[in-house]
C-alpha cells in the first residue's frame, strides 16, 4: 500500500514537501483550488526542485479554470524539473468552480477534457475547440524541450458517482475518491472496473486506486468528543458537511441525500447558513470558508461522534491499522490524509511512525 497527502497549496511552506518525502510518504496531491490557496503549478514546482523520491501532481485540477492545452503544458513542465515523479490528477471541479458560483464540468465536459489532455501529453496533434472554433493543435518544440513529454505522466481521475467511475476504469490511469468503506468502497471499485471492461480494456496491473481520508489516532483516554480529536477532524467532517449542503440546494432541498451521520446537527447548520451576511446568490463565498484547511470556530459544534465516524477513519492505531487493512483487501492501493493545514505535520508524523511501517507490504 502507498501513502499520499492532499496538501493545501501555501507558497511560503513548499518546504512541507521535503519533511513529508523524509517520512517515507509516496505521493504529495496539491489542491488546484484559486479562490482558496496558492498556485499549485508554482508550489509544486518549488517542491519538486527540492525533492528527490516523492511524486507530485494536482489533487485535483479541472477542466473549468484551466484549458486542457494549459494544463498540459504546465503539468509537462512539472514533469521537466522531476522527471517520472509527476501525475495529474483532474477532477469536475468542486470549490475551484463553486467559489466562482459556477457549477462542476459535465460528464461530456471531463471526458473530452481527459481525451484533449492525454493526446497532448502523448505528443500527438488533436483537434481542439476553443470559443466555437475548431483547430488542431500541438505542442511544437521536440519532447523534452521546455516541457517533458517523453516521460509519462500518468491520468489519476476523481470520481464519485458510477458514471465518472466508469470513466476512470475507461480512460484513467488511476482513481480516486474520498473517505469511502465497507459496501460502497466495494461497489465503487466496481463500478472503476465495470467501465474499464465495457471499453474492452483490462485494467493494468500498476492502476491506482485511491482512498482520501481524515484521520485521528486515538491515544489512551481519548474519545471522539475529545478537544484534539475535533482538532484532526474537524475541518474533513466540516468540508464533508459544506458539500452535501451544495447537492441538498442542487436536489431541492431533497433530505434523502442528507447522510445519517448529518441528520442531528442538519438543521442547526441550515440555520447558519441562512443567516449568513450574504444573499442567496452570494452565499458560495461564505459556505467554503475554511474549506479542507481549518476548522472554524463557529461550525466546531457540527463536528459530532456520528460526523466523525462517517467521514473519518479513527481509532487507536491498531484499530486503523485494521480498517486500513480491510480497504487494502477491498482493492485500495493507495491511500491519501488529508489532514488540516494547522495539525498536518503532527499527523503525518504520528500517521508514518505508528501506522506505515506496517503496512508497506500491504
Amino acid at each position: 500500500m502507498k501513502f499520499g497527502v492532499a496538501l493545501c497549496p501555501e507558497i511560503g511552506n513548499w518546504a512541507i514537501a521535503k519533511r513529508l518525502e523524509s517520512l517515507g510518504f509516496d505521493k504529495l496531491w496539491f489542491g488546484d483550488s484559486h479562490m482558496l490557496w496558492s498556485d499549485c503549478y508554482a508550489t509544486m514546482a518549488l517542491a519538486a526542485a527540492n525533492t528527490d523520491t516523492i511524486k507530485l501532481g494536482t489533487g485535483m485540477t479541472n477542466p473549468g479554470t484551466r484549458i486542457a492545452p494549459v494544463t498540459a503544458a504546465a503539468i509537462a513542465t512539472i514533469n521537466q524539473i522531476a522527471p517520472g515523479r509527476v501525475f495529474l490528477g483532474i477532477g469536475t471541479g468542486h470549490t475551484s468552480l463553486r467559489l466562482m458560483g459556477q457549477p462542476p464540468a459535465t460528464v461530456a465536459e471531463f471526458t473530452d477534457y481527459i481525451r484533449t489532455v492525454r493526446r497532448l501529453l502523448n505528443g500527438e496533434a488533436v483537434d481542439y475547440v476553443l470559443a466555437g472554433r475548431t483547430t488542431e493543435i500541438q505542442f511544437m518544440h521536440p519532447p523534452g524541450a521546455y516541457a517533458d513529454i517523453k516521460t509519462r505522466i500518468p491520468i489519476y481521475i476523481a470520481a464519485h458517482g458510477p458514471r465518472m467511475q466508469h470513466l476512470a476504469g475507461e480512460l484513467g490511469n488511476g482513481w480516486m475518491v474520498g473517505g469511502v468503506t465497507g459496501e460502497q468502497a466495494v461497489e465503487n471499485i466496481g463500478q472503476v472496473r465495470a467501465g474499464a471492461e465495457r471499453s474492452g480494456r483490462r485494467l493494468p496491473d500498476g492502476f491506482m486506486m485511491g482512498n482520501t481520508i481524515g484521520l485521528c489516532l486515538l491515544r489512551p483516554g481519548e474519545i471522539l468528543t475529545s478537544e484534539r480529536v475535533i482538532n484532526h477532524t474537524g475541518s474533513l467532517v466540516t468540508t464533508a458537511l459544506h458539500l452535501v449542503y451544495e447537492i441538498w440546494e442542487k436536489s431541492h432541498r431533497d433530505d434523502a441525500v442528507i447522510p445519517p451521520f448529518f441528520m442531528e446537527i442538519w438543521s442547526d447548520y441550515v440555520a447558519r447558513v441562512e443567516n449568513y451576511s450574504l444573499p442567496p446568490s452570494g452565499r458560495f463565498r461564505q459556505i467554503h470558508e475554511g474549506h479542507g484547511t481549518v476548522l472554524l470556530e463557529d461550525e466546531r459544534r457540527f463536528v459530532t461522534p456520528d460526523a466523525i465516524r462517517g467521514t473519518c477513519v479513527v481509532g487507536t492505531p491498531d484499530e486503523v491499522i485494521g480498517q486500513l487493512r480491510d480497504l487494502a483487501q477491498i482493492g485500495f492501493t493507495d491511500i491519501c490524509l488529508l489532514p488540516p493545514a494547522d495539525y498536518l505535520e503532527e499527523i503525518c508524523s504520528e500517521f508514518a511512525e505508528l501506522i506505515m511501517p506496517t503496512l508497506q507490504d500491504v
